[in-house]
């Protein structure tokens, strides 16, 4: 997940390591970029010794603070590198039903086919809902031999369950139809049309 979303981020622009640690926080969230460097530059220079990236010294002196040397060296995808990250936003197995790889393909959706969006949202909600029927039968079978923190924190899980199997078929509804989340927000908003004006006959 991590290669798919570097591969991704330098489609959009050159980066230093620093940066790119910093949009994967901010496109992913802190928790699903929770990196250390120690993770982040052995999967560069993977990267790089497979051709999908390549590497440039940059001519300032400047560095990123928290960067140390390694801030001058920029990096950049290859052609071999895009052709990489379409294969790898191609797949659609039960990895990316999880909750990283679910965060990071979702991230990149608009650059996902619709067959493939599909796929990965069906297979998100089917993880989703064995969760949360998991975690009705706790609820069912033990509810009364949790304390009360415990069983709040059992229901906590179950109602995100419930949100997000409702926000998935949203999504899933909006993909059969061709909207995008934005145009069917757009659609549920938009002020109804206003009648002609009348017009008196002469």
């Amino acid at each position: 997940m991590l290669e798919l979303a570097i591969l991704g981020l330098l489609q959009e622009a050159p980066m230093h390591g620093y940066e790119l640690r910093k949009e994967l926080a901010t496109k992913l969230g802190t928790i699903r970029a929770a990196i250390s460097y120690g993770t982040l530059y052995p999967t560069l220079k993977r990267l790089h010794c497979a051709g999908w990236i390549s590497e440039q010294a940059t001519e300032t002196d400047i560095v990123p603070p928290m960067t140390s040397k390694r801030g001058r060296i920029v990096y950049k995808i290859t052609a071999e590198g895009k052709e990489r990250f379409a294969d790898l936003l191609a797949q659609a197995g039960p990895e990316t039903y999880d909750d990283a790889g679910f965060g990071v393909h979702f991230t990149f959706f608009s650059r996902t086919d619709r067959a493939t969006r599909l796929r990965i949202l069906e297979g998100r909600r089917r993880r989703i809902e064995e969760r949360r029927e998991g975690l009705r039968d706790v609820l069912s079978r033990a509810g009364d031999r949790l304390d009360a923190y415990t069983l709040e924190l059992q229901r906590h899980g179950l109602d995100a369950c419930e949100r997000e199997v409702r926000w998935l078929e949203e999504l899933i509804t909006n993909e059969r139809s061709g909207r995008t989340p934005s145009s069917a927000a757009d659609q549920a908003v938009a002020p109804p049309e206003e009648p002609a004006p009348h017009q008196d006959r002469p």
